[in-house]
Formats: C-alpha cells, sequence, structure tokens
C-alpha cells in the first residue's frame, strides 16, 4: 500500500523533487512503522488514564514548540546568503532557550498550581519535562531547517529513525518495569531531543564558513529583515496549535472518562500516512519553494503537489478510516474501542489535512503572512466552539465534534489554497 501510495504521489513531480522526498520518506517509513508498531504493546503495558497525561503533554509541548523560535527557524531556507541563514539558526535557537527559560519558572516554583490550571493537578511532579521537553524540540526544528536547507535529507531521516528508536524503546522499557505517565512523557521528551547531536555534528564539519559570517550586526539585520515572522506568523502558528492542541486539554479536564486519551490514539492512527509521505514532501517542498517563486512556478508547482498528495493520499486514509471501528478492540484491547470510531469521524479531516499541510507554507513563501494569521484565528474560534458546545450540550459527543470541526477548517483551508495559488506574484518575495 505504501508503494502504491509513493506512485500515485511522484509520478507527476520533477526528479529532483521526487528523488528528496523518497530519501526523507524511507527514513520515515521506518520510524513510523516502529512507532505503529510499539502503539498495540503501550496500549497494553499502559492505562488509558495513563495516555491522558500524555495527550495534556504533547498539547503544551506542541503549542510552545510552535512559537518558541518566534517562527523564525521556519525562515532558514529562504535567504540566498549561508551565513543570513546560519545568522537566524542562531537567533531560533537563542528564542528558545529564552522561552523554556521562562517556562521554567512557574513549573519549577509553582508547580501545583500549574498543574491544577490545566485541570491534572496529580501531574505536578511531571511538570518540569514541559520546559526541557519544549527547548530540545525547539532546537532540532532549528538544526532540521537547516539541514534541509542544505538539502541533506539522508541526515534528516537518520534523525528521525534514531528519534523514533530512542522514543519508543524508552516508553517501552519503562513500561515493562514501572508503567505509569512518566513513562510515557519521558519517552516523548527523549524522543522531541534525539537527533540533536547529529545535526550539529554535520554543521561544525560542513558548515564552519557559514558560522563564521555570522555576527551580532549580521543578526540584527536578519531580525530586522524577517520581522513580519514574529509579528505575524507567531500569532498564527499560536492559533493554530491552540486550536488544535487545547480541545485535547479540554477534553482531558472536563469530558468523561478517558476520552482525551481516546482521541490522542485516534490520532496518532488515521495521522500515520501523513506521517509517511506528507511530513518528507512539506519538508521538501519548503526547501524548493523559494526558487520556484523566483522564476514564477511556485503556484503550478502547489497545486501539481495537492493533486498528487490527494492521489497518494485519500485511499489509505479510507481504507484505516473504514476499518478502524472493527480492528481497533482486537489491536489494542476492547477498552480502546472508542478510539476505532473516532478514527472513522476523523477520516474526512485528515484526507484535507494531507492535501493542504504539506504546502501550508505557500503563504509565507509568497509574504501573505497576515492573511495566514487570520484564516488560523478562523479556525481556532471553530475549533474551541465545536468542543466547548459539545461539553455543553452533548457531552458524549465531544471526540466526534472535534473531529467535524477539523473537517469544515481545512475544507475552507482547500478552497483558500486553490484560489491563492491561482495569483501567486512572484514580486512577494522576502527581498533578502
Amino acid at each position: 500500500m505504501i508503494k502504491r501510495m509513493y506512485i500515485k504521489f511522484v509520478t507527476p513531480l520533477r526528479s529532483g523533487f521526487v528523488r528528496s522526498v523518497t530519501i526523507l520518506t524511507g527514513g520515515t517509513v521506518f520510524a513510523q512503522g516502529l512507532m505503529a508498531v510499539s502503539l498495540p504493546f503501550l496500549t497494553r503495558l499502559y492505562a488509558p488514564e495513563n495516555f491522558s497525561f500524555l495527550a495534556v503533554y504533547v498539547a503544551i509541548v506542541g503549542i510552545v514548540v510552535a512559537v518558541s523560535c518566534l517562527r523564525l527557524n521556519i525562515t532558514v531556507p529562504l535567504p540566498k546568503s549561508d551565513g543570513d541563514g546560519m545568522a537566524l539558526v542562531i537567533l531560533s535557537i537563542l528564542a528558545a532557550t529564552v522561552v523554556s527559560c521562562f517556562l521554567a519558572v512557574p513549573v519549577v516554583f509553582a508547580p501545583l498550581f500549574v498543574a491544577k490550571l490545566i485541570g491534572q493537578p496529580t501531574m505536578a511532579p511531571l511538570l518540569w519535562m514541559i520546559p526541557v521537553g519544549c527547548w530540545v524540540a525547539s532546537v532540532y526544528t532549528a538544526l532540521q531547517y537547516w539541514a534541509s536547507r542544505q538539502k541533506r535529507f539522508g541526515l534528516i531521516t537518520r534523525t528521525r529513525v534514531t528519534r523514533a528508536v530512542g522514543g519508543t524503546g524508552t516508553q517501552l522499557g519503562i513500561g515493562l518495569t514501572a508503567p505509569g505517565p512518566f513513562g510515557l512523557m519521558f519517552g516523548h521528551m527523549i524522543y522531541g531531543g534525539l537527533g540533536i547531536a547529529g545535526l550539529a555534528k554535520s554543521i561544525w564539519t560542513h558548515d564552519r564558513e557559514a558560522l563564521g559570517a555570522v555576527s551580532f550586526r549580521n543578526m540584527r539585520h536578519m531580525l530586522w529583515a524577517y520581522r513580519r515572522f514574529p509579528i505575524w506568523s507567531v500569532p498564527e502558528a499560536l492559533f493554530n496549535t491552540i486550536g488544535v492542541q487545547v480541545p485535547v486539554i479540554i477534553i482531558a479536564a472536563m469530558a468523561v472518562g478517558p476520552e482525551a486519551a481516546f482521541v490522542m490514539l485516534a490520532m496518532r492512527v488515521i495521522g500515520l500516512p501523513a506521517g509517511l509521505v506528507g511530513a518528507s514532501v512539506a519538508q521538501v517542498y519548503l526547501a524548493e519553494a523559494p526558487h520556484k517563486l523566483r522564476n514564477g512556478t511556485l503556484g503550478l508547482f502547489t497545486r501539481e503537489t495537492m493533486i498528487a498528495l490527494l492521489k497518494a493520499g485519500a485511499p489509505p486514509l479510507l481504507l484505516v478510516g473504514a476499518a478502524s471501528p472493527f480492528v481497533f478492540g482486537i489491536i489494542f484491547g476492547t477498552e480502546w474501542e472508542r478510539a476505532g470510531i473516532l478514527v472513522a469521524w476523523m477520516t474526512p479531516w485528515f484526507i484535507l489535512q494531507f492535501v493542504t499541510s504539506p504546502v501550508s507554507m505557500v503563504l509565507h513563501v509568497n509574504g501573505e503572512l497576515r492573511f495566514a494569521m487570520l484564516l488560523q484565528a478562523a479556525g481556532l474560534v471553530l475549533r474551541l466552539g465545536a468542543v466547548l458546545g459539545a461539553i455543553i450540550w452533548a457531552p458524549n459527543w465531544t471526540g466526534e465534534a472535534y473531529a467535524v470541526s477539523g473537517f469544515l477548517f481545512y475544507g475552507g483551508y482547500l478552497i483558500v489554497m486553490l484560489v491563492h495559488t491561482a495569483r501567486i506574484n512572484p514580486d512577494r518575495l522576502q527581498s533578502a
């Protein structure tokens, strides 16, 4: 099935793009496959209530990591000069360090207050992992964008394999000896940071000239040149991640039973096809997009990518959605049957996300940051409204309401992307 997905995707696209996606997808298939194989064991080692803790942890880290670099990390592939790109890497890591330190203050000095604030008072002893997890994941992201700029997709692939083996192995190892929320959260924290050493070593080996070109003046110039990203893209990323993650936190705090655990497992399973191809496409797409914009072919390139993604992704996602209500209890244990039902509800959402998310950076490359922010703000209102409304009026349908809101948002996003790519103007590229 994965082979058929790949053939359908790569056929319409050029060989350079295809080769890069192939390299990234190879390691991603192994990493995602390992994580998929481990899930039935994890769901038997850990109780659904333990996964509710993990869901809250992943949600908080996801929100912070999305903005901790002030979105300067996504600008790393954009400048023509490697010295300017490296300056943006350094700025990203500095910003992430400051944000993580600020986050550590309440976690260290008032953990019980923070735990009660998020509706999980028994989580207080574990909160120290949040700032650490945010920092290591942010640094990895910044370094990965540099590797993408240099088209070192083989290196990125190796780090993805390392992360999957280390993170999953930690969760399984602790689960065999002392199952509890600590093992799931600690394993995810380890997963976030593995790969940093390999990416940093590559920079030290191959990019000393770019490192030497970085100065305080250079960093200040880059911060000013890409100031629109902290101003507009940070709120956009916040709206996006809050819209995705805060409903999970709300569900964990207010819904009946371990509903957040069911939502998280459903999202992991239905998200596997997207992880196999979509993440790799997004990485390569961002590396190629600035050049495509300069030569006036970005709109066509984006639409071709979206069509290929639809052909590759819709059939396997539909298959997963149709089978899940019948096989989840067998694969993961009878207490997880509810998650299989949610997978079926989430399938239309993830098909649309699979098509649009890998190429959503077209709005950033083309300078439409303010519009992207407003689009994500609308999505936040839609998702939070759906979940809160369900908790108040239909508490047994909270997961379904969340799934429908995702479908409506990405349906609107797809329409916007099709309209936008039809009128892309090459002059909107950052002058830097």
